[in-house]
């Protein structure tokens, strides 16, 4: 056996996502042979990727069949998150900024931000949480961190904030710098500033992901963060509510727009339908039904999942134990969420950046 048979043989496994082969992709890592014993690494470009164990297995099928059937193939599956973003000098260390948006307020938006930053952090990715809804940052209190307060790092002679660390994320929001019940009544500039310094002065390290909860609506922010940020991609978070889809479209409208044109990574359908604890085979749609699949298809975006009504999903914002921690169904459709987005994500590092991006 000899290597160039081994990677000809593998050129015939195609990543279902990325629809290359894993050779073209550079995934195939670490090729040894030793007579008959056969071993490499697979590097998936998600910690996330779904067809993992399928890639594996036609791996080694390919292999067999391929080159020779008494091979003993031993393959290792490691995965390394992919970036567009390492050629900008803002934020240089983060591979991935996702901003989670909506177009109305209430619509679950920062409930779906922290489960999205713990989800993907479950998946073994370092990640980070930027509360960017000043007016109103709900994340301390969703993570337990009301009383929390950022220390201060000296870097090459400037003080920059450390952000607090929680459940394997790093933290920071507007909500650990003011008291709890002083409101932040400021003018659209000092927003911007406030947003400018979260992203420039503050130490967030090395990240494969930064997760942003944008304010509701389409406003100073959403084109400070635009400005400010080589931003990856945009989550949209709406209810299957007509007044929400209204609004969820003008801000779809608002990230395609010259000057902005950021990616959409897909639509999360929240408050989908509720189902009672005594009637588990029961769904009731209080808001509509299937609205957030109807946006998805309208813009030809990907459906990234819904989140049912659950209890558990607001206690665990109220208490600071975010629902996804857990192992119920609530849990679950919410680590779906997540191991979605990273896989959206994945399939857009793997096309070309455009000329202006």
């Amino acid at each position: 056996m000899t290597e160039k048979e081994i990677l000809k043989a593998l050129m015939n496994v195609e990543d279902p996502d990325l629809k290359k082969d894993i050779v073209t992709l550079g995934m195939v890592r670490n090729l040894v042979i030793e007579g008959k014993k056969v071993s490499f690494t697979i590097v998936l470009t998600t910690p996330a990727c779904p067809m993992k164990e399928m890639i594996q297995r036609a791996s080694e099928n390919a292999v067999k069949l391929l080159v020779d059937k008494e091979a003993e193939v031993h393959i290792t599956m490691s995965s390394e998150v992919t970036t567009l973003r390492d050629k900008h000098t803002i934020l240089p260390g983060v591979k991935n900024i996702v901003a989670v948006a909506s177009g109305k307020g209430g619509v679950g938006k920062s409930t779906v931000a922290v489960n999205l930053a713990i989800g993907l952090a479950q998946l073994g990715a370092k990640v980070g949480l930027l509360d960017g809804d000043i007016y109103g940052p709900s994340i301390p209190v969703m993570l337990g961190l009301e009383d929390a307060k950022p220390l201060l790092e000296d870097i090459d002679g400037r003080n920059v904030m450390v952000p607090i660390e929680k459940y394997g994320i790093k933290i920071l929001s507007i909500g650990f710098l003011v008291d709890r019940l002083q409101p932040v009544v400021w003018r659209g500039p000092m927003v911007s500033n406030a947003i400018r310094q979260f992203v420039n002065d503050v130490n967030w390290g090395d990240l494969d992901y930064l997760v942003i909860d944008l304010p509701p609506g389409t406003g100073d922010v959403h084109i400070t963060i635009s400005q400010a940020a080589h931003v990856s991609g945009v989550v949209m978070v709406t209810t299957p509510q007509e007044v929400s889809l209204s609004d969820c479209r003008k801000a779809v409208n608002m990230f395609a727009m010259q000057g902005i044109n950021i990616p959409i990574l897909g639509v999360v359908e929240n408050m989908s339908h509720f189902t009672p604890a005594e009637l588990p085979q029961n769904k009731y749609y209080l808001f509509g039904k299937d609205g957030g699949k109807r946006i998805a298809e309208e813009f030809n975006l990907a459906f990234l999942g819904e989140v049912p009504i659950y209890q558990s999903i607001q206690e665990g914002g109220d208490t600071g134990n975010p629902a996804v921690l857990g192992t119920t169904p609530d849990s679950i459709a919410l680590q779906s969420i997540a191991q979605n987005v990273a896989q959206q994500i994945a399939m857009l590092n793997a096309t070309p950046a455009p000329a202006n991006a």
